[in-house]
């Protein structure tokens, strides 16, 4: 895609871990080569706007979400909220929303902290595990991919 001028718009892949509290969000960088721990909103009455405004400046394209499947092939309790949330993105933003597989985020974002954040202090703060599970979900959609 191009912009005004001519050169190639660098777009990013925006990936959220939805919660009943808590949206981790993760951005791709422009090449779309890696995934990084964006953000994490409150799931409230301003995430919308808040939402709205990274898109914008973040020129996002797409909206990667993440679908907790289970392992015994049974639907999910956040199947239901999950597909509400994912029609409601589409409406509001006219991006496509895909749904992936988020199985094992969390826990794979819980044991990236205890690498990556020293101190034990920050590793309690409510949202990392949010967005870094979202990252997770993006890199491995990325990886899928080719992108």
């Amino acid at each position: 895609m191009c912009n005004k001028s001519g050169t190639e718009k660098l777009s990013r892949i925006l990936a959220i871990d939805y919660g009943a509290k808590r949206i981790g969000l993760a951005l791709c960088d422009p090449l779309k080569t890696f995934a990084y721990p964006y953000l994490t909103l409150s799931n409230d009455h301003t995430f919308i706007e808040e939402l709205k405004k990274i898109i914008r400046e973040q020129e996002v394209e797409k909206i990667i979400l993440g679908n907790p499947l289970r392992e015994d092939g049974q639907v999910s309790r956040m199947l239901e909220p999950i597909m509400k949330f994912k029609t409601k993105l589409e409406q509001l933003f006219s991006l496509e929303v895909i749904l992936v597989d988020e199985s094992y985020s969390s826990s794979l974002a819980q044991e990236r902290i205890l690498v990556t954040v020293p101190k034990k202090s920050k590793r309690r703060e409510k949202g990392l595990v949010d967005r870094n599970a979202a990252a997770i979900i993006l890199q491995e959609y990325l990886m899928e991919t080719g992108h």
